[in-house]
């Protein structure tokens, strides 16, 4: 993907964010990655956003939309508003119920663009910590989140200087084994769990989401 087309679709997504008709509240929005680091073309565009569960559950209309739709937690998991007026981009799980995440990632991105969306209750800078806990633990080095990104909308509001200062290619990171490094891994395995982020990277194809609760 061109730089340009990129920087396009975080504008379209923030846009919506803005626009508050989403499945579930967001509160943040970052990019990570190849478009952080300046990246033309890049390789894919990586996007997380922090969402918040519905304060308010409509268990009247979760009954009535599985009744009629044969789809489980809409009205308690997204919003039953939302899901009315979109029901093209309603999208569940394996168990039928709605996924936050996969609707999510049906309204902000296009199915045939590299990119890959990250959900999760957790602001961005928490989770980075989180997820390379685990990763390590696991020893499932793919799993760690980029922790180079800049945060482009949150309190309710868009950062127009990141949108600016990443068209200039303003912001200045280290290689992902060195800003593993200063999360607190040796040098080996930073530079192994980097290739292993890289690797899984190119491995994937179209759009991806991961959805995750911290």
């Amino acid at each position: 993907m061109r730089r340009s087309r990129a920087l396009t679709r975080l504008e379209s997504i923030v846009d919506v964010v803005e626009s508050g008709s989403l499945p579930v509240p967001v509160r943040e929005v970052w990019v990570y990655g190849d478009v952080a680091l300046g990246l033309d073309p890049i390789e894919r565009l990586d996007v997380y956003v922090t969402k918040d569960l519905l304060l308010r559950g409509d268990p009247d209309a979760a009954d009535a939309f599985e009744e009629n739709h044969g789809v489980k937690g809409v009205g308690r998991t997204i919003s039953a508003e939302w899901a009315e007026a979109n029901p093209e981009l309603l999208r569940t799980n394996a168990s039928g119920y709605a996924a936050p995440e996969k609707c999510l990632a049906a309204q902000l991105l296009p199915d045939d663009e590299p990119a890959h969306l990250e959900v999760c209750n957790a602001p961005f800078e928490d989770n980075v910590r989180q997820r390379l806990k685990g990763a390590l633990a696991r020893d499932a080095h793919e799993e760690i989140l980029d922790p180079r990104g800049v945060c482009l909308f949150a309190e309710e509001q868009r950062s127009e200087s990141a949108f600016e200062k990443l068209r200039d290619g303003e912001f200045v990171f280290p290689t992902l084994a060195e800003a593993l490094s200063m999360l607190g891994l040796d040098d080996d395995t930073a530079g192994e769990a980097a290739d292993a982020v890289s690797q899984y990277r190119a491995s994937q194809s179209g759009r991806t989401v991961r959805g995750d609760v911290v």
